[in-house]
């Protein structure tokens, strides 16, 4: 051995990686460094490769080296009582016939950055669920206090602009001595019953093209053509205020607790706006929205009442039936009809 081959030696076998050298063609060991031997030592010098090495497949490491190409996997030993992910690398030797390099690297550092990034993305994905779902609970949230295109709006854009309507028919419902049944009832049990109503309430004017604006205790306000206009407004509020009073002439014959409203429609102008900061409320103002509130207070319990100018778009496709002439605050003199039933029956 010349001083070159030594000093070369003694270099592999300082080093922190295992090296070896095996024949090709029976995969026995030539040659060893230290951190080879320590981790895949054995006493026997005969036993090739494939048994020293846990997971090496001396078939596909010979087809992989006789194509021209590497061969590769990962493996695992025991040092000191302890598991070591090792990874190997076997290539064949250039100018040194059937003699093939195997290099073993400690790839503890490789698991652990890979199990790092493997946490962190199951984090970030599950923080993406969660995030998800909170955009999921806020816009459910939102929807419940403003029209699906104001949202859209005030998502896109952070804000939504008022908007005048002219065409616009709302209804407004409150009921009749709720004050005194929460008193004397117990109050938990009543207002469940009052969200189960408005509920059923919800339900009915979606069915009719009409969105729900908002409720203040045991008053319901509801209107069609706003946000989106439509030109069936009027009939559409008619048939959902239709609905809600057989819906709670049905409740109340099978309930012990008795539920009358009163309800007011008017076709006029209003203006839609969000209002509020942090709390966001989407509400409607301007006149038509006064008289609507008007007629309900002109209505006798379980009576839906409207003005002659609503009255005059509802005539040919509703039965009506005239109150007559009543002072209105803040309009004067006006002619009240009461909404009896539509001409055309119209089902669910």
């Amino acid at each position: 051995m010349t001083a070159d081959d030594h000093v070369v030696r003694q270099a592999v076998q300082s080093l922190a990686t295992g090296v070896a050298v095996a024949d090709v063609k029976g995969w026995r060991v030539e040659f060893e460094n230290a951190v080879f031997f320590q981790w895949f030592a054995c006493e026997d010098e005969s036993l090739t490769l494939d048994r020293r090495i846990p997971g090496f497949n001396p078939e596909r490491a010979r087809t992989r080296l006789e194509e021209g190409r590497p061969y590769g996997f990962d493996t695992e030993v025991e040092v000191r009582g302890r598991p070591l992910p090792v990874r190997v690398d076997v290539r064949r030797l250039a100018d040194e016939g059937d003699l093939a390099l195997v290099e073993c690297r400690d790839s503890s550092k490789e698991h652990e950055i890979q199990y790092m990034l493997d946490s962190y993305s199951t984090l970030a994905e599950r923080n993406a669920r969660d995030l998800q779902k909170e955009r999921d609970r806020v816009e459910k949230l939102l929807l419940n206090i403003m029209p699906r295109a104001v949202f859209e709006e005030l998502k896109d854009f952070g804000t939504a602009t008022p908007q005048r309507f002219d065409a616009a028919t709302i209804l407004m419902l409150d009921f009749v001595g709720f004050t005194d049944m929460a008193v004397a009832s117990d109050p938990s049990a009543i207002i469940s019953e009052l969200n189960d109503i408005f509920s059923s309430f919800d339900r009915i004017v979606e069915t009719f093209g009409c969105e729900r604006i908002k409720t203040i205790g045991d008053a319901y306000m509801a209107v069609s053509g706003v946000p989106e206009p439509n030109p069936d407004h009027a009939a559409n509020v008619a048939r959902a205020a239709l609905r809600i009073r057989r819906y709670l002439e049905r409740r109340n014959s099978a309930h012990p607790q008795e539920w009358r409203a009163r309800i007011g429609i008017n076709t006029g102008p209003v203006i839609g706006s969000l209002v509020g900061v942090q709390r966001y409320v989407y509400d409607l103002f301007g006149p038509g929205v006064n008289m609507a509130s008007r007629m309900e207070t002109a209505s006798e319990p379980m009576q839906i009442t409207l003005n002659g100018a609503t009255a005059e778009q509802l005539k040919d496709d509703f039965v009506l039936s005239e109150v007559g002439e009543m002072e209105i605050k803040g309009f004067g003199s006006q002619r009240l009809f009461r909404l009896e039933s539509e001409v055309r029956s119209f089902r669910l």
